[in-house]
């Protein structure tokens, strides 16, 4: 459903296993979480979501509208039976209180216009961020932009927070877009359409309040969109005082990194993949660059990358590079995230950064950070509720309306979350 994803499109009409994609997540979240890092969960969203094949113009019962577009446009059953809200890097763009002007976290959920399957998750999900960050003293929830070509938005992918100069300075904040929907004579991509505006990122930008010096944009190289890099995390992948990137994520890679190196100060360090090192069609094959970096604490970084790294022999050498001796990496963890990998989404996006002062994470309620006993509740939940095998054949199954709505009404208790699905407020 998403064109210019390649991993999704090879894998199209295959058959899914819902129960091991959460598992392997839930699996990976475990492993970070273990070496100190706090995790959180977002909830799955509602699907198939009937409220859109209602807006579609399918009626009767919930059982009757599934079988009405099960029959006369099973493309629309599709998407509104799409599970891409696991990844939640798609979910927002974070600004940290430290970069704001308010000085609380700001929040702007991704509109997704891009696709009418994403496009369905955008209620949904400020909805729940709003009910996790309740505390308007420290949080701010914006609605997202406006659903149109020229503001199309789809979240952290596309946003990278670096550290600020020194330690107590505001971060800087890099916004990668790839077209600008008013500049009619900007490079743009032949074969796959570019999802992110420029337009976009600047306005996230001034109702984040950030400063504009520490603010840097770059745009998409219209190849490498063509190539498969929908979202800039595919390409890029950045931290603190680190940056891993292709020479051709961006159409001026070497000016921006230089952009940065000025903004960040003292200890920034980029390592610019060649395309003679790694060619394009590698490193979107490999998801190399869609891996997570996390800061240890003798300043060293972990990579979080996806197992399918080691079976493309020149990612997997860059890899090496990057952990050897006096490499950017200091180690890597390679996990497996099949059932992910398959429809496009590796460890970058499956998760959503959003960094938090001990004061603003005591303000959360909701059950939402993992714990032993929380993961174990969780593991629990997902064999009871999900599908080892879903066919596109079986989205037709009245039976996963009712699936799907059990599994979160137990799910939102088990978080100590309010109401957040339509068919709970619906429900009274």
């Amino acid at each position: 459903m998403s064109h210019g994803n390649v991993a999704s499109a090879r894998h199209a009409g295959q058959a899914s296993n819902p129960r091991e994609a959460a598992l392997q997540g839930l699996a990976k979240m475990r492993a970070i979480a273990s070496r100190g890092y706090p995790q959180a969960v977002l909830p799955p969203h509602e699907r198939p979501h009937v409220p859109t094949l209602r807006a579609l113009g399918f009626s009767g019962s919930d059982a009757d509208v599934v079988a009405r577009a099960a029959s006369e446009a099973p493309s629309l059953l599709s998407a509104a039976s799409s599970a891409a809200a696991m990844w939640t890097a798609n979910a927002a763009t974070v600004s940290p209180s430290a970069d704001t002007a308010d000085g609380r976290v700001h929040f702007t959920p991704a509109n997704l216009a891009s696709l009418l399957h994403r496009s369905i998750e955008a209620a949904t999900t400020t909805r729940v961020l709003r009910a996790i960050f309740a505390d308007p003293r420290r949080f701010v929830v914006h609605d997202p932009l406006p659903a149109a070509a020229q503001t199309g938005d789809e979240g952290a992918a596309n946003h990278t927070r670096f550290a600020g100069p020194g330690e107590r300075d505001p971060g800087v904040e890099l916004f990668v877009h790839g077209r600008s929907a008013y500049d009619v004579d900007a490079a743009a991509p032949r074969r796959y359409p570019a999802r992110q505006t420029r337009e976009t990122c600047e306005a996230i930008a001034r109702r984040h309040g950030l400063d504009p010096s520490r603010v840097v944009h770059a745009q998409q190289h219209p190849d490498a969109i063509d190539a498969g890099v929908f979202h800039n995390d595919v390409i890029a992948v950045g931290q603190g005082r680190t940056l891993l990137v292709h020479e051709r994520a961006w159409t001026d890679t070497r000016h921006t990194v230089d952009t940065l190196a000025s903004r960040i100060g003292d200890g920034f360090r980029a390592d610019v993949v060649t395309e003679a090192e790694l060619p394009l069609d590698v490193t979107v094959a490999s998801y190399l660059f869609n891996s997570e970096l996390l800061e240890r604490s003798d300043g060293g970084i972990l990579l979080v990358a996806a197992a399918d790294v080691r079976e493309h022999a020149r990612a997997s050498a860059v890899l090496d590079r990057w952990t050897s001796p006096g490499g950017p990496v200091a180690e890597a963890l390679v996990l497996d995230l099949r059932q992910s990998m398959r429809n496009g989404g590796g460890p970058a996006c499956l998760r959503l950064r959003v960094p938090l002062t001990h004061a603003e994470r005591e303000a959360i309620r909701p059950r939402v950070f993992l714990d032993d006993v929380l993961a174990d509740e969780l593991d629990a939940w997902i064999r009871r509720h999900y599908r080892d095998r879903l066919l596109p054949a079986d989205l037709a199954d009245p039976q996963l309306v009712d699936e799907s709505r059990r599994a979160l009404d137990e799910l939102t208790r088990l978080l100590a979350l309010p109401s957040v699905y339509e068919f709970q407020r619906t429900a009274g």
